[in-house]
């Protein structure tokens, strides 16, 4: 069985200096200043007993933040550590697991390792979700990125209404890595919906993907189960330095604004300048954006992209072939990527 497994394959991390790195998804500016304060103060204070095995501050500084109760948050190393719990706690069932045919490659990685069955519904013509196609569909879950990656469309919370009361008897999984940057979060929709799961990182808007911390809000009875799955796996997945660390981020209001709108304005502004150069771009709510240029090959402009120092995706895979997810930078990091495309673009022309 392992051997037939097809791991996930992260992006590239090369370390090389001077690099315009725009392929993870990974925030551009640094964590809060009072994110490093405290992460110094929790090492100050020892790092020989063991942390809290219930993240105790940490969920009632994110439940403060969504307007919840502690109970209703569950809080994992990484979001993808808290998505594999969730798929092994709920997903585990004689009908299949629905996810879009074009979503985060992790999902099926996890159906592999658990024996989970799989039914893609495809995603439309202009690559966006169809809440539609779900309905009347026998199912043993529904898992959605919002907004979806790679290509970075957002639903509407009417549309992730309408998705739980089709599937009323089945937990509805709803991963929002990247809802910070534009979207409503699904988070206010718990209470009314006890088979809704949301999932989040501290990674992306942030700015912790090297503290790996996410979590998950949803009724009591899906935290428990979770907690359970935990438990029985590791009880201390979150060390002294990330509780702190995601803490702080959550007290630091103004900077987390101010750092997220710079990402959103930097994007609007590649989106524009790369609509200009002839690139099709798709509605983004994230922190990147997904493109194609109709005269241009995608993997020969990632490769002569990457010769000029420039980082960006590129998907081998069926729809998305002749797509580039790049990652929102800093204003001077996507203004190098917006020269490094013109200037290959107009030569080829």
């Amino acid at each position: 069985m392992i051997a037939g497994l097809t791991p996930y394959v992260p992006g590239e991390q090369p370390r090389v200096a001077n690099l315009v790195k725009l392929n993870t998804n990974e925030n551009p500016y640094p964590a809060s200043p009072r994110v490093l304060q405290a992460v110094t103060a929790a090492a100050q204070q020892g790092l020989q007993l063991y942390p809290d095995p219930e993240s105790t501050q940490l969920r009632q500084a994110i439940a403060q933040h969504h307007g919840i109760d502690a109970d209703q948050v569950f809080v994992g190393n990484g979001s993808d550590e808290v998505l594999a719990h969730a798929f092994f706690a709920f997903f585990q069932q004689d009908q299949p697991l629905l996810m879009p045919d074009v979503t985060y490659s992790f999902y099926q990685v996890y159906c592999q390792l658990y024996g989970i069955g799989v039914q893609l519904i495809p995603l439309d013509d202009a690559l966006q979700v169809c809440v539609a196609d779900y309905s009347g569909v026998a199912a043993g879950g529904v898992v959605l990125a919002n907004p979806n990656a790679p290509t970075g469309r957002l639903l509407a919370l009417a549309d992730i209404e309408q998705l739980l009361q089709s599937h009323p008897q089945q937990v509805v999984l709803v991963d929002e890595a990247y809802i910070d940057f534009g979207g409503a979060s699904a988070i206010s929709l718990i209470d009314r919906y006890p088979n809704l799961l949301v999932v989040q990182t501290l990674s992306k808007s942030r700015s912790l993907a090297g503290l790996r911390v996410g979590f998950a809000a949803g009724s009591r009875q899906l935290i428990e189960a979770l907690e359970r799955v935990k438990n029985s796996f590791n009880s201390y997945p979150l060390d002294k330095l990330a509780q702190a660390g995601a803490v702080a981020a959550y007290e630091d209001t103004a900077y987390f604004e101010q750092t997220r709108q710079a990402v959103m304005q930097s994007r609007e502004t590649l989106a524009l300048a790369l609509e200009l150069q002839g690139f099709k771009v798709l509605p983004s709510a994230t922190n990147f954006v997904f493109v194609r240029h109709p005269q241009h090959d995608a993997l020969m402009l990632a490769q002569r992209l990457r010769d000029s120092g420039i980082l960006v995706r590129h998907f081998k895979l069926p729809r998305i072939d002749q797509y580039l997810r790049i990652s929102i930078g800093t204003p001077e990091q996507c203004d190098a990527l917006a020269q490094a495309l013109w200037r290959l673009t107009s030569a080829a022309a």
